[in-house]
């Protein structure tokens, strides 16, 4: 597999992590979720993300997980891998695993106890030395790492460490974010990198028409952040728009800190994708009323995507 450049667009899923109800592993789901995601029209994967559930798997099931999903995908799909990790030493025995096996890319979010801009300079810096040739998206995603990157560190980011070939672009809100970077880059003051967001969708369509290459983030429907990135570089922000509107509730419901996971999860197992909507503890599960709650926007937006003809 070819590796990770400035150029990457369009939608890498990022994926769940499946268990069975007991909580061990279950690679047999993993297959029918690469195959799944492929058929929507995922242009690559992102695993052992934060909704990966990755701080809760062992050193061996991350690589366990890698392997199976990097053999599935048969080089079909680009695969980036999350390596965030509080040592650096630990981020690069797992990227050398995962970059051997055949990924594309790994993922780098900042630890909590950055504070000022040089800090977080020196942060990415330290770990582009220590993955070597290896590409990296930055992860600014200031909600869970409580860590605020302004453009202009991630201009020097850019400028001064060839590796990071890619943002991951979760501020919220952060539009102007994506708007001074790309006019940044279109005025030749930096080297332009691809920005795939996150978020869950919310501000998709917004955000790819302030400069956003696609999505890197998880949704129940994948189908939704395919036909909105889709549409838009067809020229039909209109259809982009109505088809993200027809799946807006349920994408509000899933970003719900703490039950929005197992909002996704109990979805893709309806679906069939996973055989059990299972989080591994500690995780939320979905209460009587959650799930009536789902269901009923299940429901509506089965109708207003028959209204619009998608």
């Amino acid at each position: 597999m070819s590796k990770l450049t400035e150029d990457a667009k369009g939608v890498y899923v990022i994926a769940v992590t499946p268990f069975t109800e007991n909580g061990a592993l279950d690679l047999e789901s993993v297959d029918r979720m690469v195959d799944f995601y492929e058929e929507a029209g995922a242009t690559g994967l992102t695993i052992l993300g934060q909704l990966g559930e990755a701080p809760k798997l062992t050193a061996e099931e991350s690589r366990l997980v890698a392997e199976r999903v990097l053999k599935r995908t048969d080089g079909r799909l680009p695969v980036v891998v999350g390596v965030s990790a509080p040592g650096l030493a630990a981020m690069r025995e797992l990227s050398e695993t995962v970059m051997g096996l055949g990924a594309a890319g790994v993922m780098v979010a900042p630890p909590w106890t950055l504070k000022t801009d040089d800090q977080i300079f020196a942060y990415y810096a330290n770990v582009a030395e220590a993955l070597g040739d290896t590409p990296f998206v930055l992860q600014d995603y200031p909600l869970t790492t409580n860590v605020t990157i302004a453009p202009k560190v991630i201009e020097r980011i850019i400028n001064e460490v060839e590796t990071c070939v890619m943002l991951k672009h979760e501020d919220w809100p952060g539009l102007s974010k994506i708007g001074a970077l790309r006019r940044s880059s279109d005025a030749g003051n930096t080297r332009r990198i691809s920005i795939l967001c996150g978020n869950g969708g919310l501000f998709l369509p917004e955000e790819i028409a302030r400069g956003a290459d696609g999505a890197m983030t998880g949704f129940c429907y994948p189908e939704m952040l395919v036909g909105v990135v889709r549409e838009y570089a067809a020229g039909n922000p209109e259809r982009a728009h109505d088809i993200f509107d027809a799946y807006l509730p349920l994408a509000r419901y899933e970003q719900q800190q703490g039950v929005g996971l197992a909002c996704r999860k109990y979805v893709l197992a309806k679906r069939g994708v996973i055989a059990s909507p299972t989080l591994r503890k500690p995780g939320a599960a979905l209460s009587p009323e959650d799930t009536a709650d789902v269901e009923r926007l299940l429901a509506r937006q089965t109708r207003r995507l028959s209204e619009i003809a998608v």
